[in-house]
C-alpha cells in the first residue's frame, strides 16, 4: 500500500528534523535495532512506558515503519530508558488494541501518535538487564 501525502510529510519530519534533535536529547527514549540491510545500529526516539521487565510503545507506521521491518528481520534490540541502556527482545503484537495500549503510555507521545499515526501496532519488549 503506497504512503499518504500526511504520511510522507510525518516521516520527512520525523527523519530530517523531529528524530535528529530528540536523539540527541539524554534522556529520551530509544529503540536500538539492526538495520535489516546494513547490519549497523539504528536508533530511533520514542515515547513507551516500562511496566516491571517489559517496554511497551505504539508504532504509528505500523510494518511500515523501518525500525519494524529491523524487528522482524532480528527482534534482539536495545531500549535507552532514563540514559540506561537495556538489551531485550521485540514482540510485535499486531492482536493488541493499540488505541487501548495508547491510553496506558504517556499522553503527549499517545497524542503524536493517534494525531499522525495510520497503521497502529503494539510493541513489546521483554527487556534482559
Amino acid at each position: 500500500m503506497a504512503d499518504s501525502v500526511r504520511d510522507r510529510v510525518t516521516k520527512f519530519f520525523q527523519k530530517y528534523f523531529g528524530n535528529q534533535v530528540m536523539g540527541r536529547m539524554p534522556f529520551q527514549t530509544l529503540l536500538e535495532t539492526t538495520g535489516r540491510t546494513s547490519g549497523l545500529p539504528r536508533q530511533t526516539p520514542l515515547g513507551g512506558k516500562r511496566i516491571g521487565d517489559e517496554f511497551w510503545f505504539v508504532s504509528e507506521f505500523g510494518e511500515r515503519s523501518q525500525y519494524i521491518r529491523n524487528i522482524k528481520a532480528d527482534p534482539r534490540v536495545r531500549v535507552r530508558i532514563n540514559g540506561r541502556w537495556h538489551r531485550g527482545t521485540a514482540h510485535l503484537l499486531p492482536d493488541d488494541d493499540a488505541e487501548a495500549r495508547l491510553r496506558t503510555l504517556p499522553s503527549l507521545n499517545s497524542f503524536g501518535v493517534r494525531t499522525f499515526g495510520t497503521n497502529l501496532l503494539t510493541v513489546r519488549v521483554d527487556l534482559h538487564d
